[in-house]
């Protein structure tokens, strides 16, 4: 994680932003403001490849200079053309001709055609680029194969009928003239990594990368081609650059809003109040927009691949997949105490990992673990951990004292809080915790690489298709975190679940869909590989100047129609 900004590259930043001009003869005239937005990000990205992207700090970086095919309106909920102008389909639902904008071009001025959307399914689809897309488009296992018709028409044939198809076409498209040849010549995961300079990362948005200065900020200057216009055929967006700021320490991010330095934030709940009491006085909008539509959650790790060492199995693994140890920690995890203090009451105990805001798909029948100290104990010691030597800490059935880390992402004050609630209660349970926050990088490092961990309290963004939830859900997916990228599902209930994701995949009614993620529902609530913490109500606070800033639970409203006020 990167460390704060340099105040004078800051000061650089921002000057201008708020001046007088003069005439020759030093005459003040009419003052105006650049259109440019400020804000900021807890981290530095992993990445400039969209397709290799799992951290927000990645996707914030590469969000405005790629699209995808399609996106979502957050206002409807259904998904509208972007890159794609149009789309058709068979009789029976296995092909999908779809039609593409004639106006688009890379920023480097090369036209967009149907073969770049050929090639960026190829990578989706090779072995060797782990990327969570895949997961989200494989149908029984297969990919689809793919024609390209002309330039402007590209012919998607399906092994069978796929409902989430069109959600899933959001995935950001590649430049194949830029990246072909490292598919080719099997460098394509390590392109486009964060040492690449700016000017080679090359998209169709409306914004390209113009500087990046790790641990100071990301800027991006807007793209002159840019394909899409307003009402009255004005090109669009309307700002003339965009600036992230990296701040790793959310008191100081914080600070900077207040100041002035920033232009949006996204408000912590200890925040809200203040903000609203000082609305007036700093001209900002406070706004609350809903209920989180992601989940945070706390999961143990059951990977062997960590903990079956030589022949050897750590006990830590019999742990994290009994009933009774997940049961009692469940019990033990004290919502009410995280809402009032972690969220300043600003939120609800999470059941599952859908949330409320996702009302097709939320199961609103499954009943929360409540929380209950001695109903932890009573599961505890019927799974065989008692403190056998009094010493204070419990043992498993085998004498072996149950102790093990607990890691959340350093800089954010919520989770990190939250740990702490959590730690005093396993506490009293008679569990050793070693509570240690990362930062970032080395959080996601463990998790997609070295699989170095025992619990980890960490949340993932929700989106309305919960098939594209498939990459955490189904035991091949990459981010199916508790063991990830399995062969063959190694329980029945995670072989039942992706027979689930397969059969509300394949049902076309949109009102017979929800029943199949409904019961995906009630196996993680049983067999809890993830444990559902608390769920915030989001907010969004953002200066006055700031115009067409429309955020709601989904996502910002035509984010290229946001201007600033002179």
């Amino acid at each position: 994680m990167g460390r704060l900004i340099v105040t004078a590259a800051l000061a650089a930043l921002m000057l201008g932003c708020r001046q007088t001009a003069e005439t020759s003869a030093g005459t003040p005239v009419a003052e105006t403001r650049p259109q440019r937005l400020l804000s900021a990000t807890i981290s530095d990205p992993k990445t400039f490849n969209p397709l290799l992207v799992v951290d927000s700090a990645s996707a914030a970086a590469v969000g405005d200079s790629f699209e995808g095919l399609v996106r979502l309106n957050p206002l409807t909920t259904e998904m509208e053309p972007l890159l794609a102008e149009k789309w058709e389909i068979n009789a029976d639902g296995t092909v999908y001709t779809v039609t593409l904008r004639r106006d688009v071009r890379w920023h480097d001025g090369v036209a967009f055609t149907a073969a770049d959307v050929a090639f960026t399914l190829d990578a989706i689809f090779d072995t060797r680029v782990p990327n969570s897309t895949k997961h989200t488009l494989q149908i029984d296992g297969e990919r689809m194969k793919v024609e390209v018709v002309n330039d402007t028409v590209v012919r998607l044939i399906l092994p069978r009928p796929f409902a989430p198809l069109i959600n899933a076409l959001g995935f950001g498209i590649l430049p194949k003239h830029i990246l072909g040849a490292t598919l080719e010549n099997g460098t394509f995961v390590q392109a486009w990594g964060i040492n690449t300079p700016p000017a080679q990362i090359v998209g169709t948005g409306p914004y390209r990368m113009l500087r990046y200065v790790p641990a100071q900020f990301l800027e991006y200057q807007r793209n002159p081609s840019y394909w899409m216009k307003d009402d009255a055929g004005q090109p669009l967006p309307y700002l003339e650059t965009r600036t992230i700021l990296i701040v790793p320490n959310q008191d100081t991010m914080y600070l900077k809003f207040l100041a002035g330095q920033t232009d949006v934030h996204s408000p912590r709940p200890e925040e809200v109040g203040d903000l609203r009491a000082k609305a007036d006085e700093r001209k900002i909008t406070v706004q609350e927009i809903g209920l989180d539509t992601g989940a945070q959650f706390i999961a143990f790790n059951r990977n062997p691949q960590h903990y079956v060492r030589e022949g050897k199995r750590d006990p830590r693994l019999n742990w994290f997949a009994d009933p009774h140890f997940l049961k009692a920690v469940a019990h033990a995890v004290d919502k009410q105490s995280m809402i009032v203090n972690c969220l300043n009451g600003y939120g609800q105990p999470a059941v599952t990992d859908i949330s409320p805001e996702n009302k097709r798909y939320y199961n609103p029948h499954l009943q929360d673990y409540a929380y209950d100290l001695e109903e932890a104990r009573r599961e505890l010691k019927a799974g065989g951990y008692v403190d056998r030597d009094g010493d204070g800490t419990i043992e498993d059935a085998a004498g072996n004292p149950v102790e093990f880390a607990l890691n959340t992402n350093a800089g954010n004050q919520v989770r990190e809080r939250t740990c702490s609630i959590l730690k005093e209660d396993w506490t009293k349970l008679g569990m050793k915790v070693n509570y240690r926050p990362l930062d970032f990088t080395t959080l996601v490092e463990k998790l997609d690489h070295t699989f170095d961990w025992d619990a980890i309290l960490i949340g993932f963004t929700g989106t309305i298709e919960p098939n594209n939830g498939a990459n955490l859900l189904r035991s091949s997916g990459n981010l199916h975190l508790w063991h990830p990228n399995q062969p063959a599902p190694a329980t029945p209930w995670e072989a039942e679940i992706d027979r689930l994701l397969d059969q509300g995949s394949r049902e076309l009614d949109p009102h017979k869909r929800p029943q199949y993620y409904w019961r995906i529902q009630e196996i993680l609530h049983d067999q809890l590989p993830l444990i559902e913490t608390v769920r915030p109500l989001q907010f969004v606070a953002y200066k006055d100047r700031v115009r067409n800033y429309r955020p709601t639970v989904w996502g910002l409203d035509r984010p290229e129609l946001i201007r600033i006020a002179q």
